[in-house]
Protein backbone atom coordinates (compact mmCIF):
# COMPACT_ATOMS: atom_id res chain seq x y z
CA UNK A 1 0.00 0.00 0.00
CA UNK A 2 1.26 3.84 -0.36
CA UNK A 3 2.37 6.06 2.01
CA UNK A 4 0.30 9.34 1.45
CA UNK A 5 1.74 11.34 3.73
CA UNK A 6 4.91 10.54 1.93
CA UNK A 7 3.94 11.03 -1.33
CA UNK A 8 2.56 14.45 -0.58
CA UNK A 9 5.57 15.27 0.97
CA UNK A 10 8.15 13.95 -2.20
CA UNK A 11 5.72 15.87 -4.49
CA UNK A 12 5.36 19.61 -2.02
CA UNK A 13 7.52 21.23 -4.96
CA UNK A 14 5.42 19.60 -7.85
CA UNK A 15 2.10 20.88 -9.92
CA UNK A 16 0.54 17.66 -7.90
CA UNK A 17 0.63 18.85 -4.50
CA UNK A 18 -2.44 18.56 -2.42
CA UNK A 19 -3.94 17.28 -5.50
CA UNK A 20 -3.35 13.01 -4.93
CA UNK A 21 -6.45 11.46 -4.68
CA UNK A 22 -6.36 7.52 -3.89
CA UNK A 23 -8.38 4.62 -3.72
CA UNK A 24 -7.78 0.99 -2.79
CA UNK A 25 -10.09 -0.05 -5.30
CA UNK A 26 -11.93 2.01 -8.26
CA UNK A 27 -13.13 0.40 -11.44
CA UNK A 28 -11.20 2.74 -13.68
CA UNK A 29 -8.84 5.60 -12.39
CA UNK A 30 -9.04 7.35 -15.62
CA UNK A 31 -12.84 7.00 -15.51
CA UNK A 32 -12.38 8.88 -11.93
CA UNK A 33 -10.26 11.44 -13.56
CA UNK A 34 -13.04 12.11 -16.36
CA UNK A 35 -15.56 12.87 -13.94
CA UNK A 36 -13.37 14.97 -11.81
CA UNK A 37 -12.46 17.10 -14.70
CA UNK A 38 -15.46 17.60 -15.68
CA UNK A 39 -16.77 18.60 -11.83
CA UNK A 40 -13.83 21.55 -12.46
CA UNK A 41 -10.89 19.40 -11.48
CA UNK A 42 -7.84 21.52 -11.39
CA UNK A 43 -4.79 20.99 -13.71
CA UNK A 44 -2.39 18.39 -11.59
CA UNK A 45 -4.92 16.17 -10.27
CA UNK A 46 -4.11 12.30 -9.67
CA UNK A 47 -5.95 9.85 -9.49
CA UNK A 48 -4.78 6.25 -8.57
CA UNK A 49 -5.66 3.07 -6.90
CA UNK A 50 -4.44 -0.24 -5.58
CA UNK A 51 -6.61 -2.29 -7.29
CA UNK A 52 -8.90 -1.26 -10.85
CA UNK A 53 -11.97 -3.57 -11.81
CA UNK A 54 -12.56 -2.44 -14.95
CA UNK A 55 -9.51 -0.96 -15.71
CA UNK A 56 -8.77 -0.18 -19.86
CA UNK A 57 -6.03 0.78 -22.44
CA UNK A 58 -6.89 2.02 -25.35
CA UNK A 59 -9.32 0.87 -28.31
CA UNK A 60 -11.29 -0.02 -24.81
CA UNK A 61 -9.03 -3.12 -24.48
CA UNK A 62 -9.78 -4.38 -20.88
CA UNK A 63 -6.48 -3.75 -18.37
CA UNK A 64 -5.53 -6.75 -15.95
CA UNK A 65 -5.10 -4.74 -12.37
CA UNK A 66 -4.77 -7.04 -9.32
CA UNK A 67 -4.44 -5.79 -5.93
CA UNK A 68 -1.19 -4.51 -4.93
CA UNK A 69 0.31 -5.62 -8.34
CA UNK A 70 0.94 -2.67 -10.11
CA UNK A 71 0.93 0.76 -11.19
CA UNK A 72 -2.64 2.10 -11.94
CA UNK A 73 -2.29 6.22 -11.70
CA UNK A 74 -4.37 9.19 -14.19
CA UNK A 75 -3.38 12.44 -14.05
CA UNK A 76 -5.42 15.20 -15.05
CA UNK A 77 -3.93 17.93 -17.10
CA UNK A 78 -5.11 21.51 -18.50
CA UNK A 79 -2.49 22.32 -20.63
CA UNK A 80 -2.76 25.59 -22.80
CA UNK A 81 -1.77 23.70 -25.75
CA UNK A 82 -4.39 23.65 -29.29
CA UNK A 83 -6.10 20.48 -29.68
CA UNK A 84 -3.05 19.88 -32.95
CA UNK A 85 -1.06 18.96 -30.12
CA UNK A 86 -2.83 15.96 -28.91
CA UNK A 87 -1.36 13.33 -30.43
CA UNK A 88 1.98 14.13 -29.12
CA UNK A 89 1.10 13.88 -25.78
CA UNK A 90 0.58 10.15 -25.54
CA UNK A 91 4.39 10.19 -26.86
CA UNK A 92 5.12 12.09 -24.17
CA UNK A 93 3.62 9.89 -21.53
CA UNK A 94 5.77 7.28 -23.00
CA UNK A 95 8.91 9.03 -23.03
CA UNK A 96 7.77 9.93 -19.13
CA UNK A 97 6.84 6.32 -18.49
CA UNK A 98 10.23 4.76 -19.90
CA UNK A 99 12.88 7.61 -17.92
CA UNK A 100 10.92 6.13 -14.99
CA UNK A 101 11.59 2.59 -15.60
CA UNK A 102 14.97 3.15 -16.45
CA UNK A 103 15.83 5.77 -13.20
CA UNK A 104 14.30 3.35 -10.80
CA UNK A 105 14.52 -0.32 -12.25
CA UNK A 106 17.66 0.11 -14.24
CA UNK A 107 15.69 -1.58 -17.70
CA UNK A 108 15.32 -0.34 -20.42
CA UNK A 109 11.86 0.25 -22.01
CA UNK A 110 11.11 -0.12 -26.22
CA UNK A 111 8.54 2.23 -27.13
CA UNK A 112 5.97 0.69 -29.80
CA UNK A 113 4.04 3.76 -31.09
CA UNK A 114 1.42 5.09 -29.86
CA UNK A 115 1.08 3.88 -26.33
CA UNK A 116 3.11 0.95 -25.28
CA UNK A 117 5.63 0.15 -22.75
CA UNK A 118 8.01 -2.88 -24.00
CA UNK A 119 10.75 -5.02 -23.23
CA UNK A 120 12.20 -6.88 -25.39
CA UNK A 121 8.92 -8.42 -27.19
CA UNK A 122 6.70 -8.26 -23.74
CA UNK A 123 4.46 -5.58 -23.08
CA UNK A 124 4.91 -3.77 -19.13
CA UNK A 125 2.85 -0.64 -19.65
CA UNK A 126 0.72 1.03 -21.46
CA UNK A 127 -0.86 4.77 -21.87
CA UNK A 128 -4.31 5.92 -22.58
CA UNK A 129 -5.16 9.91 -23.02
CA UNK A 130 -8.39 11.02 -23.28
CA UNK A 131 -9.17 14.24 -24.12
CA UNK A 132 -11.75 17.58 -24.95
CA UNK A 133 -11.19 20.10 -26.54
CA UNK A 134 -12.91 23.34 -26.50
CA UNK A 135 -14.56 24.07 -30.12
CA UNK A 136 -15.76 27.49 -28.44
CA UNK A 137 -11.71 29.08 -28.83
CA UNK A 138 -10.35 30.13 -31.96
CA UNK A 139 -7.66 27.64 -31.21
CA UNK A 140 -9.64 24.96 -30.82
CA UNK A 141 -8.08 24.27 -27.25
CA UNK A 142 -7.50 21.25 -25.22
CA UNK A 143 -10.33 22.19 -22.09
CA UNK A 144 -8.38 18.86 -20.15
CA UNK A 145 -6.83 16.02 -20.89
CA UNK A 146 -6.17 12.70 -18.84
CA UNK A 147 -3.19 10.58 -18.98
CA UNK A 148 -3.71 6.81 -18.11
CA UNK A 149 -0.89 4.60 -17.36
CA UNK A 150 -0.68 1.17 -16.07
CA UNK A 151 2.34 -0.67 -15.49
CA UNK A 152 2.94 -4.18 -14.39
CA UNK A 153 5.14 -4.21 -11.03
CA UNK A 154 4.88 -7.22 -9.44
CA UNK A 155 2.64 -9.53 -10.83
CA UNK A 156 4.37 -13.38 -11.86
CA UNK A 157 1.30 -14.24 -13.94
CA UNK A 158 -1.06 -13.10 -16.72
CA UNK A 159 -4.02 -13.81 -18.56
CA UNK A 160 -3.70 -16.22 -21.71
CA UNK A 161 -5.66 -14.21 -23.90
CA UNK A 162 -2.98 -11.09 -24.24
CA UNK A 163 -2.88 -10.02 -27.83
CA UNK A 164 1.13 -9.27 -27.04
CA UNK A 165 2.64 -11.37 -24.22
CA UNK A 166 3.25 -9.83 -21.06
CA UNK A 167 6.08 -9.23 -18.53
CA UNK A 168 6.48 -6.94 -15.04
CA UNK A 169 9.43 -4.96 -13.92
CA UNK A 170 9.97 -7.40 -10.78
CA UNK A 171 10.47 -10.25 -13.48
CA UNK A 172 12.71 -8.12 -15.92
CA UNK A 173 14.91 -6.56 -12.87
CA UNK A 174 15.09 -10.29 -10.97
CA UNK A 175 14.46 -8.37 -7.49
CA UNK A 176 10.80 -6.35 -6.53
CA UNK A 177 10.32 -3.13 -7.60
CA UNK A 178 8.61 -0.92 -4.94
CA UNK A 179 5.79 1.33 -5.99
CA UNK A 180 6.23 4.46 -4.17
CA UNK A 181 9.08 5.70 -5.86
CA UNK A 182 7.95 4.42 -8.85
CA UNK A 183 4.76 6.90 -8.83
CA UNK A 184 6.73 9.29 -7.70
CA UNK A 185 9.79 9.28 -10.60
CA UNK A 186 6.60 8.58 -12.87
CA UNK A 187 5.05 12.17 -11.81
CA UNK A 188 7.83 14.47 -11.71
CA UNK A 189 8.71 12.87 -15.43
CA UNK A 190 5.17 13.52 -16.48
CA UNK A 191 5.34 17.38 -15.14
CA UNK A 192 8.77 17.66 -16.89
CA UNK A 193 7.03 16.26 -20.19
CA UNK A 194 4.02 18.75 -20.06
CA UNK A 195 6.13 21.37 -19.55
CA UNK A 196 7.71 20.95 -22.82
CA UNK A 197 4.34 20.97 -24.72
CA UNK A 198 4.60 24.70 -23.80
CA UNK A 199 8.02 25.43 -25.59
CA UNK A 200 8.27 25.16 -29.40
CA UNK A 201 12.36 23.39 -29.13
CA UNK A 202 11.21 20.85 -26.58
CA UNK A 203 7.67 20.03 -28.68
CA UNK A 204 10.14 19.65 -32.06
CA UNK A 205 12.03 17.17 -29.98
CA UNK A 206 9.48 14.95 -29.39
CA UNK A 207 9.08 12.78 -32.25
CA UNK A 208 12.96 12.45 -32.50
CA UNK A 209 13.31 11.71 -29.10
CA UNK A 210 10.41 8.68 -29.59
CA UNK A 211 12.11 7.40 -32.53
CA UNK A 212 15.57 7.18 -30.58
CA UNK A 213 13.62 5.40 -27.73
CA UNK A 214 12.06 2.96 -30.09
CA UNK A 215 12.58 -0.15 -32.06
CA UNK A 216 8.95 0.38 -33.96
CA UNK A 217 9.42 3.26 -35.81
CA UNK A 218 11.65 2.72 -38.01
CA UNK A 219 13.18 -0.05 -40.39
CA UNK A 220 10.46 -2.05 -39.02
CA UNK A 221 8.16 -4.47 -40.90
CA UNK A 222 4.38 -4.16 -39.40
CA UNK A 223 0.46 -4.45 -39.76
CA UNK A 224 -1.32 -1.20 -38.72
CA UNK A 225 -4.98 -2.51 -37.38
CA UNK A 226 -7.46 0.57 -37.02
CA UNK A 227 -9.14 2.83 -39.35
CA UNK A 228 -5.62 3.04 -41.47
CA UNK A 229 -4.97 -0.57 -41.52
CA UNK A 230 -2.13 -1.40 -43.76
CA UNK A 231 1.46 -3.37 -44.30
CA UNK A 232 4.46 -1.81 -44.59
CA UNK A 233 7.91 -0.72 -43.55
CA UNK A 234 7.99 2.31 -40.56
CA UNK A 235 9.57 5.16 -41.78
CA UNK A 236 9.91 6.98 -38.90
CA UNK A 237 7.29 10.04 -37.00
CA UNK A 238 6.03 13.46 -38.83
CA UNK A 239 6.42 16.20 -36.91
CA UNK A 240 3.13 15.62 -35.55
CA UNK A 241 3.74 12.50 -34.20
CA UNK A 242 1.89 10.22 -36.69
CA UNK A 243 3.32 7.33 -37.93
CA UNK A 244 4.98 6.70 -40.96
CA UNK A 245 4.53 3.76 -42.97
CA UNK A 246 5.63 2.72 -46.61
CA UNK A 247 3.65 0.40 -48.48
CA UNK A 248 3.63 -1.40 -51.44
CA UNK A 249 1.46 1.51 -52.82
CA UNK A 250 3.18 4.38 -51.48
CA UNK A 251 4.25 6.41 -47.84
CA UNK A 252 1.33 6.28 -45.91
CA UNK A 253 0.84 8.57 -42.71
CA UNK A 254 -0.99 6.66 -40.00
CA UNK A 255 -2.72 9.04 -37.52
CA UNK A 256 -4.39 6.39 -35.12
CA UNK A 257 -4.09 2.51 -35.10
CA UNK A 258 -2.01 0.30 -33.31
CA UNK A 259 0.97 -1.87 -34.14
CA UNK A 260 1.96 -5.33 -34.60
CA UNK A 261 4.90 -7.10 -36.36
CA UNK A 262 3.64 -8.48 -39.31
CA UNK A 263 5.59 -11.77 -39.32
CA UNK A 264 3.80 -12.48 -36.01
CA UNK A 265 0.33 -11.09 -37.35
CA UNK A 266 0.97 -14.12 -40.68
CA UNK A 267 1.84 -16.47 -37.79
CA UNK A 268 -1.38 -16.38 -35.64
Amino acid sequence: MFNLPILEAALANTIYAGKLHFSPVTDSTNTDALQAARAGAPHGSVYFADEQRAGRGRGDHAWHSAAGQGLYVSVLLRPPIPAALLPLLPLAAGLAAADTIQAVADLTVDLRWPNDLLIGPRKVGGILVEAKTDAKTESNAISYAVVGIGINVHQRSFPADLSTPATSLDIEAGKSILRQPLLVSLLKSLQREALGLLDPASIQSIPRRVQQASTWVSGRTVEVHGPQACTGITAGLDENGFLLVRTANGLVTVQTGGLRAAETIRQI
